[in-house]
């Protein structure tokens, strides 16, 4: 028979320190008042003891728990496990965990967030996918914050933290215009989503401002669908002077297809892709992109989410951040 493990409680360190459960409960919950020579006392109780507050016990009494929500989709791509990352040590130097949900849908459905309800959640971050309108009331009702990160709605009911995808999408055509091409492919990732949408606007607003051809190809943010549709292009006998693919993970499918085909890049033709995943500057593929700035974007929206814990106001806002060019042998 194995031997039982014991927990040291509030209890156990109110009884060593000589002062009421509720004095020590007062020690660790923040913003109450409680005299220094108690609190030196339950402290020094505390580390005799070994023990350590149950986070969950005192969510039951303030509602909320320091723990994030944070609902992902796109696990496939790498560039959501680097933001995964990301978000997972900055809120862990501020005391928080992340708890994880991934969701098969595009639009983040009621049976997708009740377990961030459940463990009443501090804050949510929504990575990868829209909000249903039945799922918004619930964030709401319960005053949880909840940030799109790389995503924005239209109705601005929530915060939003994106690249500036216009103005990259743009900039990308400028430069490969400037490089000479003449004639330009863009692959899109899945068309629901707001950052294929500006993608898709900033790119061929500047083609057709300068008269270049284009065409237009829907693939579904991964390796394989940029691999299989590169395929079909070569398949075409017509290849273009560059491609402008919508995330570097696709971008990565293209390059491979073309060099699969005898195709040089970028000789024959160029491709850039979009977030500078770590794959892309591989040596070997090297791919020019667009990179994301991620570490701005996780900043905002951990500063955003902090301060609406402390006091929720509901304040919404679409906010855009700057990345840059990262040009590399793929053009």
């Amino acid at each position: 028979m194995g031997v039982l493990k014991y927990y040291v409680t509030a209890k156990d360190v109110a009884k060593l320190a000589g002062v009421s459960q509720s004095s020590v409960s007062r020690v660790y919950f923040k913003g109450a008042s409680v005299s220094k020579k108690t609190r030196e006392k339950v402290l020094a109780a505390a580390k005799e003891l070994g023990y350590r507050p149950n986070e969950f016990a005192r969510s039951l009494i303030t509602n909320r728990t320091k723990i994030i929500g944070l609902v992902m989709k796109g696990i496939q791509n790498p560039f959501y496990p680097q933001v995964l990352k990301q978000f997972t040590t900055s809120f862990k130097e501020l005391g928080y965990s992340i708890l994880f949900v991934y969701t098969n849908n595009d639009e983040i459905q009621k049976e997708d967030i009740e377990i961030l309800l459940n463990y009443n959640v501090a804050g949510v971050i929504i990575t990868d996918a829209s909000l249903s309108l039945n799922v918004t009331e619930d964030f709401k009702k319960n005053r949880i914050p909840l940030v799109l990160f790389n995503r924005k709605i239209d109705n601005e009911q929530f915060y939003s933290v994106c690249c500036n995808n216009l103005n990259a999408s743009g900039k990308i055509a400028e430069y490969l215009i400037e490089q000479g091409c003449s004639d330009l492919v863009y692959i899109s990732g899945n068309e629901n989503t707001s950052t294929s949408k500006e993608r898709e606007i900033g790119f061929t607003s500047i083609l057709e401002k300068n008269n270049v051809p284009y065409k237009k190809y829907t693939s579904d943010y991964t390796y394989e669908g940029g691999y299989k549709m590169a395929q079909k292009i070569i398949a075409q006998r017509k290849i273009p002077a560059g491609f402008f693919v919508a995330n570097d993970i696709m971008a990565l499918g293209v390059v491979d297809a073309l060099r699969e085909n005898s195709i040089v890049i970028p000789t024959e033709t160029k491709v850039v892709g979009f977030d500078n995943i770590d794959m892309a500057s591989w040596p070997t593929y090297n791919l020019t992109t667009w990179e994301q700035p991620i570490t701005k974007m996780v900043g905002q929206t951990v500063n955003y989410l902090m301060a609406e814990i402390v006091e929720f106001s509901g304040y919404t806002e679409n906010v855009e951040v700057n990345g840059a060019l990262i040009v590399r042998k793929t053009t």
